[in-house]
């Protein structure tokens, strides 16, 4: 089915979401062993809606991300709900996502994983959990009102030491969120624009960390996404422009420019991208 058929049929294209993750991820092992103690692993929402706001038309699917505040740790980067597993209230979360109505209970793969991958169940509902408890946390976001989707596969910080697990869900309903201090507001991003290459650029970031993990004064290159508005532009870049652009190929089969001959955009990484908050 075409991408365009795909965006202008929520049914069809939720459907085709949940189809493809459960064949890629019944491929290998996602959690690992040991992933539910761990201090180094995150879990995060990847969260999409069937319109944006402000659309005129019937559906205009995208993606629904944070801008993180200057309170924590990467402020002004663009990023998925989510965070590090409570090992206090996040395995009694995952057993209420296990019920009836709940997230997972409706997810049509989820009998199939439990009889097939009693161990990968129990690790993805308490990975997944922690994903919406912290998306209720940041956004106010009804847990209820998602239908899950499947996961995607995991993906390593380059800056920092943890790993990230990726849960695709649909927010069926809720339009309005109410953002907490480590959000600075809610990014709106139409799948349409991100299977735009035109919208694609290279990002140039100086480094100006004197004990940071690249040198002092060096200069790196990143492939970046731009989200251009009225009130400005957003650069999507780093591991949730990874995690994106996953999704977007095993979706749509959506392959990122060369950065070769990509406009570039300057931006600079201080101490303060590493040392604001206590976490994340």
């Amino acid at each position: 089915m075409g991408r365009e058929n795909l965006l202008e049929d929520s049914s069809r294209l939720t459907v085709h979401i949940q189809d493809v993750l459960q064949e890629r991820s019944m491929a290998e092992s996602l959690f690992p062993k040991g992933v539910s103690e761990s201090t180094a692993a995150s879990a995060v929402l990847f969260p999409l809606s069937r319109k944006c706001p402000g659309s005129n038309s019937g559906n205009n699917p995208c993606l629904v991300l944070n801008k993180r505040s200057q309170v924590v740790k990467q402020p002004g980067d663009l990023c998925f709900p989510g965070g590090a597993i409570s090992h206090g209230m996040d395995p009694k979360l995952a057993h209420f996502m296990r019920l009836p109505f709940s997230p997972l209970f409706r997810w049509p793969y989820w009998s199939k994983w439990q009889k097939e991958r009693p161990r990968q169940a129990r690790r993805l509902a308490l990975l997944f959990a922690t994903s919406m408890r912290e998306s209720f946390e940041e956004m106010a976001l009804n847990p209820l009102g998602v239908q899950f989707l499947g996961p995607l596969p995991p993906q390593r910080l380059v800056m920092f030491r943890r790993e990230i697990f990726p849960f695709v869900g649909w927010i069926r309903n809720q339009s309005r969120f109410f953002i907490n201090r480590e959000v600075e507001k809610i990014v709106h991003i139409p799948l349409r624009e991100l299977l735009n290459k035109s919208n694609y650029a290279r990002y140039k970031l100086l480094f100006n960390v004197p004990k940071g993990p690249v040198k002092d004064g060096a200069f790196q290159y990143f492939p970046c996404f731009l989200h251009r508005t009225m009130m400005g532009t957003d650069v999507l870049w780093g591991a949730t422009y990874r995690i994106v652009m996953i999704f977007l190929d095993l979706i749509f089969g959506f392959k990122e420019p060369e950065m070769g001959g990509l406009a570039v955009v300057d931006g600079i990484i201080d101490e303060k991208y590493y040392r604001n908050g206590s976490r994340k």
